[in-house]
């Protein structure tokens, strides 16, 4: 019998979260090297760490700190922005 631990599964759904939002954010030039230049990773570093629990925050934290890139990756994910939001929170914990 497998045990599952809720907060393990609320962090995987988080991350997957993150990382369907670091598609969007791929998918625009600018808007990557933005990513880029404000958490300080760098293509390798990012290939590299794409795993990372770090990684999946500091995606959300950057989409966070500037509304319209909050509410274009909701919007492209279908999804509250809140929900973004709220993965943030559940990877901090």
């Amino acid at each position: 019998m497998t045990i599952i631990n809720p907060d393990e599964d609320s962090v995987k759904d988080a991350s997957a979260l993150a990382l369907a939002a670091l598609g969007w954010l791929l998918a625009d030039d600018r808007r990557a090297q933005r990513l880029l230049d404000l958490t300080g990773l760098t293509p390798d570093g990012l290939r590299e760490s794409i795993g990372e629990v770090s990684t999946h925050i500091a995606i959300l934290d950057f989409l966070a700190a500037h509304e319209p890139d909050l509410m274009g990756a909701a919007d492209a994910l279908e999804i509250a922005p809140e929900q973004l939001v709220a993965a943030r929170r559940e990877l901090r914990r």
